[in-house]
């Protein structure tokens, strides 16, 4: 649980750490769509390319995104997994009962691992280089036109800031309460599945009570702090474009035709 990346933000001073979170959150969310424009082994190829730069470019070093990876590797397994059943067409490998393996759900199964895998480490991007606030601040500017029908754009941007930044804190904690019940004799890599799902049934209560009790302390330094919502807050800090930006924009560009154009390779 320590690797989690979700919600984490790691200063540094990169050509990325520099860019205006609009950017990198309206690049982000592109990105989840392009992805789905690779239909062979070029086009993903390109996309990997176009990560691996993006995650130099951000001065953390592989190993970070990487182990990153760990604790959602079980439920890229499972995806992933689940895919080869989806699609009966194309040559039989196995079969047992009513599933079948074929070469194409293979195939798909393995375009589904790359396609998460690409997408995990591109979006966390936004949350390792820029600070929660500011994720907060670019989604409430983005979201602007909403409030003429009535959306609570503040409200939901706080929300979102506040989930980003306890998510690491959350399972920091998690991970206090497990090894505190890990030196009380508690085994929860052992036996079998079942066993093992039972062995994590002792951390939700703690970790639900010091949760609720962390939101109540944070609402009543909130309201100590005269907190209000509305039109009339003013930012410390202000979203600004740059030439930099642009920059970014471009190169997305580039990368999205470049990664259509493999489409008819």
């Amino acid at each position: 649980m320590n690797n989690l990346i979700l919600g984490r933000y790691l200063p540094g001073d990169s050509w990325v750490h520099r860019l205006d979170a609009r950017t990198k959150f309206i690049l982000s969310m592109l990105f989840i769509f392009v992805i789905f424009l690779a239909n062979n082994v070029y086009g993903y190829l390109l996309a990997a390319v176009f990560v691996m730069i993006s995650i130099l470019m951000t001065g953390l070093g592989f190993k970070v995104f990487f182990d990153g990876l760990k604790p959602l590797a079980m439920l890229m397994l499972i995806t992933t997994f689940l895919q080869l059943f989806f699609i009966d067409t194309g040559q039989v490998l196995a079969q047992w009962w009513i599933f079948t393996v074929t070469t194409d759900g293979v195939v798909n199964s393995i375009i589904v691992f790359v396609r998460f895998m690409l997408i995990i480490m591109f979006t966390t991007i936004l949350t390792l280089t820029t600070p929660p606030l500011e994720v907060a601040d670019a989604m409430e500017a983005l979201m602007q036109p909403l409030r003429k029908i009535g959306v609570p754009v503040a409200e939901l941007a706080l929300m979102v800031s506040i989930a980003l930044r306890f998510v690491p804190t959350l399972m920091d904690e998690a991970q206090t309460i497990m090894n505190a019940q890990r030196a009380r004799g508690v085994a929860f890599n052992e036996g079998g599945l079942i066993k093992r799902a039972k062995s994590y049934v002792p951390l939700l209560i703690p970790l639900f009570v010091n949760a609720i009790k962390r939101a109540i302390e944070l609402g009543d330094a909130m309201e100590a702090r005269g907190y209000r919502d509305g039109e009339q807050r003013t930012k410390f800090r202000a979203l600004k474009f740059t030439q930099r930006d642009t920059v970014a924009a471009v190169a997305f560009v580039i990368f999205t035709v470049a990664l259509f154009a493999t489409r008819y390779i």
